[in-house]
């Protein structure tokens, strides 16, 4: 079959190699761990505890303000509150609940619902929302919110994200291999959602054994057509409105959300912990993340509790096998150089990546040479030589013009760049500059 190529992408080294057939293992270092309030896309929460009190696994420590967008964060250690002050986070500082770990794991009481399948979707909605559950692919966006959109917008295709195209990156790979089964639970619980919709599981063809794996546990699990489609192998494959058009052919207007054409769009690690939360009980406390890098002493795909410190999990794994030219929190494309270590572990961390400094030297930017390349790469159509140029001068109403805000700062531009431009970076602040003067 003829696949659909989204335009422009990149074929960027995969590094895939170091971690793919690592198995998830968990880690749970000591010691202080870090709850920002604002791990999601919407208001930061109110604490619900207070510094001295002793709070268990699983239990809630805060919740966002009423009426207003957001998740609630829980402990994912047992212990005391140490304080409730501004930390370190990657990319800044945030107001954070500091608990220290006793070491124990002592957990509240679970609530599981051995009927989980035959919840309704008003009963199901509340359980994602108090669990805690955001987009775990990066976006943080509350899924409760995500799968309820408006009335004018029916869902007709629900895709499962499982395209992983940032390099370095296999916690999805694993996930899907290794958990095939929780991931057809949390779509049966899609499929009481969106009971009309078609279900699609998009991934790239460098995942032959986790497409294996889903499709032999679909088969089992007697759902019903669940399509496992693989993908050419191109980043960002698995940016939401790319993956919709490989997808379905569908190209999402700008400004609009995928409801706009009929989709909703769901990483599979996301999925998962639907179920675990629906079934189980279980908030989200943990994820998996990928550590690795050619600086990294035991490369792996590790579960993590929420709020480890990045220093911590690196002690705890072996650490450095050499000092590293730079620690990346994501991927490589679209991660955030660290320049501390002391930052917590949150809901949309998916990687580590620790560089080499031979692979870290940075050529001084020269001026653009109008080659193209960067048009060409796009995957959303723009000229990001000249949304560099309008952020620089701080047209931020031209830049808006110019569709600034569509980029979806992969970093596809950086990287195909020959005069080394800052061209994500810049168009990064241009969105943000732009996005609070609107607000504003």
């Amino acid at each position: 079959m003829r696949h659909r190529l989204f335009r422009g992408g990149v074929h960027p080294d995969g590094g895939k190699e170091l971690t793919r057939d690592k198995a998830i293992t968990p880690v749970a270092p000591g010691g202080i761990h870090v709850f920002p309030l604002g791990q999601h896309i919407g208001a930061p929460c109110l604490p619900l505890v207070e510094k001295g009190q002793e709070v268990l696994r699983g239990q809630l420590i805060a919740s966002p303000p009423e009426g207003k967008l957001g998740v609630s964060i829980h402990s994912s250690v047992s212990g005391k509150v140490r304080a409730i002050e501004v930390r370190p986070i990657v990319g800044g500082r945030a107001l954070s609940i500091v608990v220290e770990s006793d070491g124990q794991a002592r957990e509240v009481d679970f609530d599981e619902r051995p009927r989980w399948e035959e919840l309704s979707r008003e009963e199901i909605l509340p359980i994602v929302s108090g669990s805690g559950i955001v987009g775990l692919g990066g976006a943080c966006f509350p899924t409760s919110v995500k799968l309820s959109p408006p009335p004018d917008a029916p869902i007709d295709t629900v895709i499962l994200n499982g395209a992983e195209c940032e390099p370095y990156l296999t916690c999805d790979d694993r996930v899907m291999r290794e958990h095939a089964e929780d991931i057809v639970n949390g779509t049966k619980l899609l499929r009481r959602i969106f009971p009309d919709a078609r279900v699609v599981v998009g991934l790239e063809e460098n995942k032959p054994e986790a497409m294996e794996a889903l499709r032999k546990a679909y088969d089992a699990a007697s759902l019903g057509e669940v399509e496992v489609k693989g993908l050419p192998v191109m980043y960002p494959q698995g940016s939401e409105k790319q993956l919709i058009y490989a997808v379905t052919g569908r190209a999402v207007p700008s400004g609009k959300l995928p409801c706009a054409v009929g989709c909703l769009v769901q990483n599979v690690a996301t999925v998962r912990n639907m179920y675990l939360a629906v079934a189980k009980g279980r908030p989200l406390m943990d994820r998996v993340v990928t550590v690795t890098g050619e600086a990294v002493a035991q490369p792996g795909n590790y579960l993590v509790p929420l709020g480890t410190l990045v220093a911590d999990l690196l002690e705890a794994i072996g650490g450095f096998r050499e000092q590293p030219g730079k620690v990346i929190a994501g991927g490589p494309m679209m991660g955030f150089a660290l320049t501390r270590l002391d930052v917590p572990v949150v809901k949309g961390t998916s990687g580590l990546v620790a560089q080499l400094r031979s692979a870290t030297l940075v050529e001084p930017e020269q001026d653009c040479i109008r080659c193209g390349r960067c048009v060409e790469v796009c995957p959303m159509g723009l000229e990001p030589y000249r949304l560099n140029r309008l952020a620089l001068l701080e047209d931020y109403d031209a830049f808006v013009d110019e569709g600034g805000m569509d980029c979806i700062e992969c970093g596809s531009c950086s990287y195909t760049c020959p005069s080394m431009r800052y061209l994500v970076q810049s168009l990064r602040e241009a969105k943000r500059t732009a996005g609070a003067r609107r607000r504003k």
